[in-house]
């Protein structure tokens, strides 16, 4: 994943003498590979390059066009021939990807993202129209940050230049916090007012007095895919899958894969060796790695992963995370982190024992399997079968499924119709599940504020329009959206990390079929499984679903209720209104007599604490909370719809 980094002064102010060398200082973990440079007066542009592709390494950026069109791109394009295809004119088969790029977008202009499937972000420069357009992949896989005031625009692929040469402060941004205290914040945010994100599926396009953000691309609601015979979806599913795998294994270094003793990782691991084993993939070598904790007694992953190596003839790298130290160290960091949690942990065991792995095998690339259980069907309800069953008002159809499910979830037909119709209603009027709540400790005031961040951004689906199921898969992909936004990029050693997925092909294949086809009663993953026979190991296809509560992140808060109990005494948090003083206590006593509390929701009130107090420390942040309240009070009146929302326009 290489990075990039842009400043476009409107005064025509020139960048600073030992400006771009500090930045540049900055990017070099990130991109060691290559450097490159444009500038042009008021305008100046770096590019660190981190090869991952054996068509990378022939690209020089930031690349230039005969009209003076100026383009950094970070990505991998999976529709090359596709594109080479449709430009013959002035594409060939040895074009770079980042030629491939600007060709299309001087042929079509914005429209092109839409053309563009792969994982990417990019930035391009128009010193004819004095613009800049930023643009990052359906998904999100990328990041791509911006700035603006009414000086100067800035951008960078990491937060860290835009946040420690700003010579200003910043206030909080209190929506981003109540999102990471929940099921992570939108996508388009960042901890800092005045900073954001580029929004996936998303451009934006920035002049001196106008900054728009507009969608470019998202799925067709109309889409229907219908087949005869089971055998069919399964030949189908085993096709676009193996497709989405096939194409993040495009590396010409070894690959690392997550391996997990779930389906979601084994699944890729099995048929990434089915690819490699038949010629069809481009890495050398998929190596794997596996984490374990013998000391959990709900957590038995070692059976599950090991199988998975037996039947690959490799063992992978395996290692434990059960010696964690003390919890306020897991999380404390001496150097500066852009946002909560991005620097936590990373001096632990468990972190150097990864970096040593990345290292000793030279992998450059990461398979995650984020994303498996909501597009597979890995929650095994009716629920959103039977919303569509509703909506058709397809009765005799409808009776018949809640007959089935009943018996098979043991559960009376009522309560199944019910909570099925509850997805039709308002969350102001049935509420949001228990689960969601917000954590008893925040402060009132906070949760009033940004009641929709703290309890994941609930909307209603509409009764009328796109199928429920279908409205309930974008909902799905929003969250991984923000999940995956909140993601910080690797500098120790540099990774790239791809989500098969999260594959556009593979998505709009799922989203087509038949709600029946993925989960069925008694059969979570019904498609998957039956696709996958022969291909996954037999004990990982008929394993029950993972569900199981960890116990050391309670045991750490437990041992440490002293020093948690001190120090809720002079939280930053506490000061600013998003934590109550008692309530973090009165939950840290309930921890230390073995009282179930949110573990998760503490970890990272946690995690916001430490940051709060090393970016105060480093004065990043403005003193005056009531400025921080304000501001982000203003951007959460933005967000009373649900996400996303990309049109939007400021002057």
């Amino acid at each position: 994943m290489s990075v990039q980094f842009g400043r476009w002064n409107f005064e025509g102010e020139a960048v600073a003498p030992g400006f771009n060398e500090k930045v540049n200082a900055v990017l070099l973990p990130y991109g060691p590979d290559r450097s490159g440079s444009f500038s042009d007066g008021n305008v100046s542009i770096l590019y660190r390059a981190f090869h991952t592709t054996k068509e990378s390494r022939s690209e020089t950026q930031p690349h230039s066009s005969a009209s003076g069109t100026v383009i950094t791109w970070d990505g991998r394009l999976d529709n090359r021939a596709e594109l080479i295809r449709d430009l013959p004119d002035v594409l060939t088969n040895t074009s770079t990807e980042v030629d491939l790029v600007l060709a299309a977008y001087e042929r079509w202009g914005t429209d092109c993202f839409a053309r563009l499937v792969g994982d990417w972000a990019l930035a391009i420069w128009s010193p004819r129209t004095s613009s800049l357009v930023l643009a990052k992949d359906f998904a999100g896989t990328r990041s791509l940050y911006y700035s603006f005031d009414k000086n100067e625009i800035t951008w960078s692929t990491i937060l860290d230049p835009l946040v420690l040469f700003a010579k200003k402060r910043f206030a909080l941004c209190e929506e981003y916090i109540a999102g990471w205290l929940s099921l992570f914040p939108a996508a388009d945010l960042t901890p800092y007012v005045g900073i954001y994100s580029v929004p996936p599926s998303c451009f934006v396009r920035l002049e001196r007095n106008r900054h728009a953000v507009r969608k470019y691309w998202d799925f067709d609601p109309g889409a229907r895919i219908r087949y005869r015979t089971d055998s069919e979806y399964e030949e189908r599913f085993r096709f676009v899958f193996a497709e989405a795998v096939r194409r993040r294994l495009r590396s010409d270094s070894p690959i690392l894969a997550e391996l997990s003793g779930g389906m979601d990782s084994s699944s890729i691991v099995c048929v990434a060796d089915a690819l490699i084993a038949c010629g069809a993939a481009e890495t050398p070598r998929l190596d794997t790695v596996s984490y374990y904790n013998d000391s959990e007694p709900h957590w038995n992953e070692r059976p599950y992963f090991t199988r998975v190596e037996e039947k690959r003839g490799r063992t992978g790298c395996h290692i434990d995370i059960g010696a964690a130290g003390p919890l306020r160290h897991e999380l404390k960091t001496n150097t500066f982190a852009a946002t909560p949690g991005s620097r936590s942990g990373r001096g632990t065991e468990a972190s150097r024992q990864f970096a040593a792995c990345v290292r000793s095998q030279g992998n450059r690339v990461v398979l995650s399997g984020i994303g498996g259980d909501e597009v597979t069907g890995g929650v095994p309800t009716p629920t959103p079968e039977l919303m569509d069953l509703l909506a058709r008002a397809r009765l005799k159809a409808l009776a018949r499924q809640l007959k089935v499910w009943a018996i098979s979830k043991r559960k009376p037909w009522f309560h199944l119709l019910s909570e099925a119709a509850r997805g039709f209603l308002s969350p102001a009027l049935v509420g949001v599940p228990k689960h969601l709540w917000p954590a008893e400790w925040l402060h009132p005031r906070f949760v009033k504020r940004h009641r929709a961040a703290l309890t994941g951004y609930p909307s209603r689906l509409k009764f009328f329009g796109p199928p429920p199921s279908f409205q309930e898969n974008l909902c799905a992909l929003n969250a991984l959206r923000r999940q995956i936004s909140c993601s910080s990029l690797s500098s120790e050693p540099p990774r790239e990390k791809r989500y098969p997925y999260l594959d556009r092909d593979l998505l709009e294949f799922m989203y087509a079929i038949p709600r029946e086809q993925l989960v069925r009663p008694g059969q979570r993953r019904s498609l998957m499984r039956r696709a996958l026979v022969g291909i996954v190991p037999e004990e990982l296809l008929n394993r029950r679903r993972k569900a199981f509560a960890i116990r050391s992140p309670m045991a750490a808060i437990s041992g440490e209720w002293s020093i948690l109990i001190e120090k809720s005494q002079q939280m930053q948090s506490t000061s600013l209104e998003i934590v109550d003083a008692n309530a973090f206590c009165e939950a840290v006593q309930k921890a230390r007599h073995g009282q179930e509390i949110r573990t998760v929701a503490m970890t990272r009130t946690l995690q916001i604490e430490y940051w709060l107090a090393s970016v105060r420390d480093q004065g990043i942040l403005v003193d005056d909370s009531s400025v921080a309240a304000h501001d982000s009070a203003l951007l959460g009146e933005r967000r009373k719809e649900p996400e996303p929302r990309p049109k939007r326009e400021f002057s």
